[in-house]
């Protein structure tokens, strides 16, 4: 998508992300899982947006960093309790452009895919391995790409109806690039709103593979921060890599 970069994602949902995708259950469970893995910590979280893994993680008594390349949702983060606590560096989480080792890096709600290209995610995986204490883990949430509803290299989902409200969501896949192009859609009585995301998507297999040219290995793979079994069947994975 033309004007894209970085920083667009974070800058348009800012304002909307916890409405959205703000689900309190879903980052307890994230941030008990984490929080077992980091102990007292330190650790870092790429792509920290609002907080909403980092803030419940913090309050477990971990020490959390994070980096991001949206200013709108640093501001955001630092609007809430304990947010204004969590040192953030504004940037390109792919570089790992902070000081020191943490016992736990993480990255998120498939944001890892926010880095659109192999070179970029590679890159990422070396420079989350340097950046790891002895011992040190780094988990990876994200989904499993599943072709079964595309048609013609696209989809079209209603995601929400309400009264006065339609959520859609429409992307435009490249199978050769890996990439999508979204846009969330949201049609009212008040207009219409765009929300574009642009990702490149890679199966567990590959990232495995990424892990293994910085070094790192697979030591679990489930199914959601719950520890369900992952299967054939599994929408999404929390993977942990550690040193080989």
């Amino acid at each position: 998508m033309k004007d894209y970069d970085p920083a667009t994602y974070g800058d348009r949902m800012a304002g909307i992300y916890d409405d959205w995708f703000g689900t309190p259950g879903d980052a307890d469970a994230a941030a008990a899982f984490l929080g077992e893995l980091a102990g007292p910590g330190p650790t870092l979280e790429l792509g920290i947006g609002t907080g909403r893994v980092a803030i419940p993680l913090s309050q477990r008594g971990v020490e959390v960093h994070g980096i991001d390349a949206s200013t709108a949702m640093v501001e955001k983060l630092r609007t809430k309790a304990g947010g204004a606590d969590i040192s953030v560096t504004v940037g390109d989480f792919a570089k790992v452009d902070v000081e020191g080792r943490f016992s736990l890096v993480y990255v998120a709600f498939n944001t890892f895919f926010a880095l659109t290209s192999q070179e970029d995610q590679v890159r990422c995986f070396e420079n989350v391995a340097g950046h790891l204490e002895a011992g040190g883990v780094f988990v990876v949430e994200a989904f499993v790409p599943d072709f079964a509803r595309l048609r013609a290299g696209q989809a079209t989902q209603t995601k929400r109806v309400e009264v006065d409200r339609v959520f859609l969501e429409t992307t435009r896949y490249d199978t050769v690039a890996q990439r999508a192009y979204s846009h969330n859609i949201v049609m009212g009585e008040g207009g219409t709103k765009l929300y574009p995301v642009e990702i490149r998507y890679v199966w567990p297999s590959e990232m495995d593979l990424m892990a293994r040219l910085a070094g790192l290995r697979l030591r679990e793979r489930w199914a959601g921060w719950n520890r369900g079994p992952f299967t054939a069947r599994s929408n999404f994975h929390v993977s942990v890599y550690m040193r080989t």
